[in-house]
């Protein structure tokens, strides 16, 4: 009960018991088992390693050749490869509505312009339509006919023409998706651009309220500075007081 309500509770399934044969001890006898078989072209599956490694212990009866790294020249050349029983490709592709078992009316080379095959399909979806209004009204047929009603015909051909439509859609979803990617790059560029004109006209603005402080400052310092001046040879121009005068004044007060 308790490992069922502990099931329940994870939302993730329990990983594949299959790593739990990476151990240390099967790495070595995986080890041992390529040296012992003298040729090489020899595939590990087919051989008998029990009797190979007969002076080892803890010898799996599984085969060791499961522990073999996956050839990668043979995944490029197959296009996929297998893990844990899914299928996994190279190169991710968008299958066709033909490789899905529709019936494709358009070209399935993306380099050829569907743009014509297209406009007919909506042509014919438009003409199909009319039609299927025109036998929805009109009288049923009897009672043990054989014969299928028109509607039916035509709402199997507009099922074909949608489902074109619908594919040729999807097989334009990565060049949507690389322009979105485009406008958003440059988006994202024209913003820079726009904050860092932002910070230099700033920058001027501060700049010139900073000469505009620095010319007022000299303007308010002139004034004093040539006060000071004045003062300066009022000073100069008075005569210097020795220790000399200064006793001599002291003598005369005394």
């Amino acid at each position: 009960m308790e490992e069922e309500e502990t099931e329940l509770r994870n939302p993730f399934p329990s990983p594949p018991s299959h790593y739990t044969d990476y151990t240390t001890h099967n790495l070595k006898l995986l080890g041992l088992l390529k040296e012992r078989v003298k040729d090489k072209d020899v595939e590990l599956g087919t051989l008998t390693q029990h009797e190979i490694l007969s002076d080892q212990t803890d010898v799996p009866a599984w085969p060791l050749a499961q522990l073999e790294k996956p050839r990668v020249d043979w995944i490029l050349e197959e296009g996929h490869y297998n893990v844990f029983g899914d299928t996994w490709f190279v190169k991710e592709t968008i299958p066709s509505l033909a490789e899905l078992g529709g019936h494709q009316l358009h070209p399935a080379d993306p380099s050829v312009d569907r743009r014509p095959a297209l406009l007919s399909i909506l042509r014919s979806l438009l003409v199909t339509y009319s039609n299927l209004t025109s036998s929805v009204l009109a009288p049923p047929p009897a009672p043990y006919s054989a014969v299928p009603p028109e509607w039916q015909r035509h709402l199997e051909w507009i099922t074909v023409l949608a489902q074109n439509l619908m594919a040729a859609a999807n097989d334009l979803r990565p060049v949507q998706a690389r322009g979105n990617l485009e406008n958003m790059m440059k988006r994202q560029l024209e913003l820079r651009r726009e904050e860092t004109q932002a910070v230099h006209t700033r920058c001027d603005e501060l700049e010139a309220q900073l000469l505009n402080l620095r010319a007022a400052a000299l303007e308010m310092a002139s004034p004093r500075g040539a006060g000071t001046g004045v003062g300066e040879q009022r000073q100069s121009a008075q005569p210097a007081v020795t220790i000399e005068d200064v006793l001599r004044w002291a003598e005369e007060v005394t």
